[in-house]
């Protein structure tokens, strides 16, 4: 996982028959909900925390050592 300042990466294995559809509202809701909790101040400016779209690609085409190399090498908001 690496956290940008607009989106998060994030590798995956995830059960065809769950559904990414399903582990992407899952993490959606409760990082939501954990955030809320920690940060009242957030319940009353902002109606959401996440947007509606989200981007899923497969690891298929390259190995997932790559994948990995390529999230870990992305920019955070450490300074990293």
């Amino acid at each position: 996982m690496e956290i940008m300042p607009d989106h998060v990466h994030l590798l995956i294995q995830c059960d065809p028959q769950f559904g990414i559809h399903r582990v992407v509202k899952h993490l959606k809701g409760y990082t939501s909900r954990i955030l809320r909790q920690e940060f009242p101040h957030l319940k009353s400016r902002l109606p959401s925390l996440w947007t509606n779209s989200y981007f899923v690609a497969t690891v298929g085409t390259v190995s997932l050592d790559v994948v990995k190399q390529y999230i870990e090498s992305q920019p955070t908001r450490n300074g990293k």
